[in-house]
């Protein structure tokens, strides 16, 4: 029998409260945090390894601003508190329900606010939800009155009362904030960073270790939050006007999986002259059944792809040589984020190396590496739960599974800890043969410019020069420290020397007189981040606090009952943080 949704007695009347788990998040401590999982996706995942040229970012917790954005109810989002925060948060204000969102190795974090909420604010429901809604036995671990799993805006609109079959209504924001490479921290301009576009949840691919597919459903399932072309055009066209922006970070596990959809955008971005970028995720077979004259016309200009390994067995990679479409991708001008797994079942301590060499092989601009982690709700969590081989509690915290350190179970082949070893050699390995992800982007911008620059379609031409403009000045900048740099490494050097000779060659005297100018400046940059990571810097976000019109509605209807005064937007500078550009 299907258990019936919950409602809350005041429907969109409730005040709601919705938060993300306190910080500091880059930081060993009590609460599951840890200094190698910090609230840096890139840093974390991708360029772990690269110093101070690693991109360093944050992201938004875009589910809990989809959820404001389509709710009725007067609610407000604190995204990234410390303890303090929140605290102060729920001593000062008085809320009805209490929304926090969450991944499985945060739990203690969660725990902790449940327990803080039931103190200041007795009477408030408490709904969890996030990644954290898959894990076993959760309602044993912390006190919520409602577990949110899945898609989160029907939930709440169900919940409140609200008609959860209404369009959904896209959040105006950009895709992260706070970035950070070689020292520099970037400006945020209108049209320098994207704006993130959510087209739809889930992913019906359903590969037996993703946690995503898991949420929603998992294989062969999602949902959809425009169905169509029209639909999506529409919203970007918003986005565009809104924040003024040109990129879409595209947060949908296979964007191009929908292929009606897909092209269907491609139609009207040719009829209304959008010279829009796009960044997409997609498995190689569906980027593979696509014609390049396609990818480019979408302005599919960089793609987080899949590789898992040379023999995997997953049905998305198979009769694709990955290395030739990852070749053929950048030779039109589309950067690859390229994703390797370690420890698949057939990986053993005498084949690793060879493991790691394929995947640095493909030479991707960036590459993320994982370990292969059963996480709850997830095929391979249950196989391994059948089979007996997860790991206790007391051995593995849940904390420490977050795919950057130990297995969560006994993997047949690779025992004692050893697969920490060969993660961390996985991402040094492709740094020290490919160089920095920053170099590689700028070559792959490159290429795309020289085959692009003298298209006959004029929207395709004005994408690509737009897209170029750093490379005449700042990149080339940037290119001009990293030889200086890598001066005494002969193979670096012949990369990077290389580049910035392309570079000269094909923007001319301009680029050769600011290109040492400005690279002096980074070249500084780079010694000063790098001391400073070497003394044990970390980065983390600023704090968010924002209302929707309800919210700010109720709160000037009667502002005696809102004692404590918090601007719509607060940024908290952690201490150990650099002022902008320093």
């Amino acid at each position: 029998m299907k258990e019936e949704h919950p409602v809350h007695p005041l429907g969109t009347r409730a005040r709601i409260l919705l938060s993300s788990v306190f910080g500091p998040y880059a930081k060993d401590d009590e609460y599951g945090s840890r200094m190698i999982n910090p609230m840096e996706l890139y840093h974390n995942q991708v360029t772990r390894v690269q110093g101070s040229f690693s991109l360093r970012m944050f992201h938004r917790s875009f589910g809990l601003m989809m959820i404001q954005s389509n709710i009725d109810a007067p609610c407000t989002l604190l995204d990234f508190p410390s303890l303090d925060r929140f605290i102060s948060e729920i001593t000062n204000h008085s809320y009805d329900i209490v929304g926090i969102s969450s991944i499985i190795p945060n739990i203690g974090k969660v725990r902790k606010m449940c327990k803080l909420v039931r103190e200041h604010q007795p009477k408030a429901m408490i709904v969890v939800g996030g990644h954290i809604a898959n894990k076993e036995n959760i309602r044993g671990i912390i006190d919520a009155d409602h577990i949110c799993k899945g898609e989160g805006v029907r939930w709440f609109r169900r919940f409140l009362g609200q008609d959860d079959t209404d369009p959904i209504r896209h959040p105006m924001v950009h895709s992260g904030f706070d970035t950070r490479i070689v020292g520099v921290s970037l400006p945020m301009r209108p049209g320098n960073t994207a704006a993130m576009l959510i087209p739809s949840v889930g992913c019906p691919v359903g590969c037996n270790f993703c946690s995503t597919s898991a949420l929603f459903g998992g294989k062969g399932k999602h949902i959809n939050f425009y169905e169509t072309g029209d639909e999506l055009f529409a919203v970007m066209c918003e986005l565009e006007k809104k924040l003024r922006v040109r990129s879409f970070f595209t947060m949908d596990e296979n964007f191009l999986l929908h292929r009606k959809r897909a092209l269907r955008l491609l139609e009207l971005m040719e009829q209304h002259g959008k010279n829009w970028a796009l960044f997409v995720f997609s498995s190689a077979r569906v980027l593979q059944s696509y014609t390049i004259e396609q990818l480019v016309g979408l302005g599919i200009s960089w793609v987080w792809m899949g590789l898992e390994g040379e023999e995997s067995t997953y049905q998305k990679l198979k009769n694709v040589d990955t290395r030739s479409l990852v070749c053929r991708l950048q030779s039109h001008g589309i950067r690859v984020l390229g994703s390797s797994i370690i420890g698949l079942e057939n990986h053993t301590p005498d084949n690793i190396g060879e493991i790691i060499d394929y995947a640095v092989s493909h030479d991707t601009d960036f590459h993320q590496f994982m370990l292969y982690t059963s996480i709850p709700g997830t095929p391979l969590y249950e196989q391994h739960r059948r089979e007996g081989t997860l790991l206790p509690e007391e051995e593995m915290p849940t904390a420490d599974a977050h795919g950057q350190y130990r297995f969560n179970y006994r993997h047949r082949h690779i025992h004692n800890g050893l697969e920490e070893h060969y993660i961390l050699d996985a991402f040094r390995r492709d740094f020290e043969v490919n160089g920095p992800s920053l170099a590689r982007l700028i070559r792959t911008f490159l290429a795309g410019w020289k085959r692009y620059k003298d298209h006959p379609n004029k929207r395709i031409r004005d994408r690509f020069a737009w897209e170029v403009r750093p490379l005449r000045t700042t990149y080339a900048g940037a290119v001009w420290a990293m030889k200086k740099w890598y001066r005494g490494d002969d193979r670096m050097i012949n990369k990077v020397e290389s580049l910035l000779n392309d570079l000269y060659k094909t923007f001319g005297w301009l680029t050769r007189i600011t290109a040492p100018v400005i690279g002096r400046y980074i070249y500084y940059t780079i010694k000063r981040e790098e001391q400073r990571l070497a003394r044990g810097w970390t980065y983390e976000p600023g704090i968010f606090y924002e209302k929707n019109t309800a919210a700010i509605a109720l709160e000037q209807a009667d502002p005696a009952k809102f004692k404590f005064k918090a601007p719509r937007i607060e940024w908290v500078t952690c201490e150990n943080a650099p002022a902008p550009g320093r």
